[in-house]
């Protein structure tokens, strides 16, 4: 018997803050089709982030992972920097 663990939530976003130690705020935005009219809606959320290394700042895109709990209100984690902030 293999332990084979759940597939983690991956998602795509913006920091927008990085005034916390190892902490970094990431806007991800959606977009969907309103169920009537059928016109493309954009949503955003915005995620607290554990950042252990402080590598990230504002305006920078990066992918997260959701994790376990590592505080109240963090639940994902920084995987990679996709592209810095110019």
């Amino acid at each position: 018997m293999s332990a084979e663990r759940n597939s983690r939530k991956i998602r795509i976003g913006l920091v927008v803050s990085d005034k916390m130690d190892k902490t970094v705020i990431v806007r991800v935005e959606r977009q969907f089709a309103h169920p009537i009219y059928r016109k493309f809606i954009k949503r955003s959320e915005r995620f607290k982030v554990h950042d252990e290394t402080n590598d990230c700042h504002v305006g920078d895109t990066v992918r997260i992972m959701e994790t376990k709990p590592l505080s109240r209100e963090k639940r994902w984690r920084v995987v990679e920097v996709v592209a810095r902030a110019k």
